[in-house]
């Protein structure tokens, strides 16, 4: 390594620039499906709606889904209110 590519700095190659613009724009645009919900979570609702209601009497209302990504992983929260006992 010579003194002055220390100071200046070393040129890239394009084809290492080009990869690393490429990737930075495709995590972009996986950070921006993070909103996007899968296509089963409706079905998915509805089973778990009617495999509840065999055991406690709930409203569709009671259950609730929500669906998000965070970093490399993809998160489901489900609540359920489930009535007091004796009701």
């Amino acid at each position: 390594m010579s003194l002055l590519s220390l100071f200046l700095g070393e040129k890239k190659k394009s084809a290492s620039v080009a990869k690393e613009r490429l990737q930075i724009i495709l995590a972009h645009e996986r950070s921006g499906r993070g909103v996007a919900q899968p296509d089963y979570l409706p079905a998915l609702q509805r089973e778990l709606l009617a495999v509840i209601s065999k055991y406690v009497k709930i409203d569709s209302s009671d259950l609730k889904m929500h669906f998000e990504r965070q970093d490399n992983l993809e998160v489901l929260e489900v609540k359920i209110e489930l009535p007091e006992p004796g009701k």
